[in-house]
Order: structure tokens, then sequence, then C-alpha cells
């Protein structure tokens, strides 16, 4: 085995295992509460030590919102591979499919883990420093498209925080219809309100 392939192996490797550790949290969270929870908790029900779930997650928070960090760099990746004819916000719109299919693959586990996160402050109040982590990136995204009839750091800066809150309002009304309604839709009606 090479170099390569041995490097390849240890992070499929540390995913499966970050993946079971989130996958321990969330059922205890959702079963006990998210402040009746601990670190240690979590070990004992992985049946791992306390310091491999703190190697993989600092905090209860990242435990559940941990997969937000990659998820802002592919909303951008999509913004940049949108049609450079396409206005910002129908770019920023369908950009942001990447979260909503998300939510298609396991809409079970998206609606528990959105609902622990809408009831807890802690959860809550993480995810929208995480989303607002994704701002530089989706404000450069935009100026690398330079299709803005209003080019300038503001200028992109506003519609990438702008994108981000109407997509948060479109979760929250999926949540609260139990995934009755469609989130495309939700985000859709979001992104509408602000261009009518």
């Amino acid at each position: 085995m090479n170099g390569a392939t041995r490097t390849a192996a240890r992070d499929v490797a540390r995913k499966a295992v970050r993946a079971m550790l989130a996958e321990v949290a969330l059922d205890l969270f959702r079963r006990d509460g998210f402040d009746n929870v601990t670190i240690n908790d979590i070990a004992a029900a992985a049946g791992v030590s306390r310091s491999t779930v703190l190697r993989y997650f600092g905090t209860k928070e990242d435990a559940v919102l941990g997969a937000l960090d990659a998820h802002g760099e592919q909303v951008a990746d999509a913004l940049r591979a949108r049609p450079p004819d396409e206005d910002d916000w129908t770019a920023l719109r369908h950009a942001l499919d990447i979260v909503v299919e998300i939510y298609r693959q396991d809409p079970e586990a998206a609606l528990a883990t959105t609902r622990l996160v809408l009831a807890t402050p802690a959860l809550h109040t993480r995810q929208w420093e995480k989303q607002h982590g994704w701002r530089p990136a989706l404000t450069q995204a935009l100026a690398e498209r330079g299709a803005s009839r209003r080019p300038g750091i503001i200028t992109h800066t506003v519609r990438a925080a702008a994108a981000l809150d109407c997509l948060n309002i479109a979760i929250a009304h999926w949540a609260k219809s139990d995934n009755k309604l469609n989130l495309s839709d939700l985000l859709d009606e979001a992104f509408a309100a602000l261009t009518s």
C-alpha cells in the first residue's frame, strides 16, 4: 500500500467515525434533549473515549452542526458554476439547491435535526454563526461571477446575507409544516418576496 492509498484509507475511516459519532450524538439529543446529554454520554453510547469524541467534535454543537462547515463552500462553488448571464439573485437561489437536496435526501432526519436546532438556543446561535461564516465565500463567488449590475462588496455581502435569511426562513416554515410543504417552493417564495 503506497502513501497516497494509506492517506485515502485514513480519510475514509475518519469520515466514517465522525459520521458514526454524529449519529450517536443526534440520537441521544433527540431522545434526551440537547442540554441533558454530555460529551461523556456520547462517548459511552458510542463505545469510545471522551478524547475520541473531542478529537472529532470540539463541542456538542459541532456534533449536530459540523456538516454545515462544508456546505458554505459547496454553495459558493455552485454559485460560481451558474451561467454567467444569470442575475445574482437567481444564481444565489439555484446555488442553495445544494442545501435543499440535503433535506430531500433524508427528510425525516433533516426534520428531526431542524426541530432540535430551532428548539435549542445554543444550537440555533451556533447555526447562525456557522452560516454567517458562509458569507465571505458567497460574497467572493458573487464578485467572481461579475454578473451584478451594481458590483461592490456591500452589494454582494447584502445579497449573500439576504439569501441565507431566505434559506433559514424557508427551513423554519418547512419544519413547522412537518415536511408537508415543499422546501424548494418555500425558498422560491422567500426569494420572490425580496424581488416583488
